[in-house]
């Protein structure tokens, strides 16, 4: 059986700030390769009022609780900061790490965030060319910085067929997409294609996976999927048993 990452996405809703902590320390001892959170405002499911933490404060915060794993958002939300400033950001949360952030984005989904903050939500085509627009934006920021954030890995998340993964062909080390794996099959094909059209070497982008703890007994499914990083998704109370049940299966 192949290697692969196992990673843990801890959802920053519902929860207190001291249960978010303890878990990505927790999940930082235990060996994970990548801990995730996400860029909300508010909770995705489950009570509409109820406690949620902002994306890139918690990030910084990772920075300098754990020492070992690679972490970020799964994703950015491209449309919430201007993309200099978010450069930026990210090159000094990758600072405080001491080089193991992973700059997540994607082009917004979620409605709520952009009313209640003010933020035009448009269409999903203008969002899109939005995200590809600014790319090249934070890219070259990152390059102007000093100390420099050039090396800073690249993540992109979502699976449109005729643009996002065309972006991801173009100019991400890390993709990531969602079950069922006969579904992340279909959309890493089109990847792949991708990928051949535009010459870029397919292997030199890490497929990622974010699955229920419910799944963690089907990886192979995943892994047969073309999958190279698993990531379970995490609630409160961040329970990591599936994750290192995961570890396991990785390690052999």
């Amino acid at each position: 059986m192949a290697r692969f990452k196992v990673g843990v996405q801890l959802r920053p809703q519902h929860c207190e700030m001291a249960q978010l902590r303890a878990a990505w320390k927790e999940a930082d001892a235990l060996g994970v390769d990548t801990i995730w959170t996400w860029d909300h405002f508010y909770p995705l499911y489950g009570d509409p009022a109820g406690a949620h933490f902002e994306c890139w404060t918690m990030l910084a915060a990772i920075a300098a609780d754990t020492s070992h794993a690679r972490f970020g958002a799964l994703v950015t939300c491209n449309s919430y900061r201007n993309p200099d400033l978010l450069a930026d950001m990210a090159r000094t949360v990758d600072q405080i790490s001491g080089g193991r952030l992973i700059l997540g984005i994607g082009s917004g989904w979620f409605e709520r965030d952009y009313t209640e903050y003010g933020y035009e939500f448009g269409t999903a085509p203008e969002r899109l060319r939005a995200l590809r627009e600014t790319l090249p934006r934070i890219e070259a920021r990152l390059a102007k910085l000093t100390p420099s954030g050039a090396n800073i890995p690249l993540m992109i998340g979502g699976s449109g067929e005729k643009v996002t993964l065309r972006i991801v062909a173009e100019r991400a080390d890390l993709w990531n997409s969602f079950g069922p794996a006969e579904n992340f099959a279909h959309k890493n094909s089109v990847l792949n294609e991708w990928c051949e059209k535009l010459g870029r070497d397919p292997g030199q982008i890490d497929r990622t996976v974010m699955i229920g703890p419910d799944e963690v007994d089907s990886f192979e499914d995943y892994l047969n999927a073309g999958a190279t990083h698993i990531i379970v998704g995490s609630d409160v109370p961040f329970e990591l048993k599936a994750v290192e049940r995961l570890l396991q299966h990785a390690r052999g």
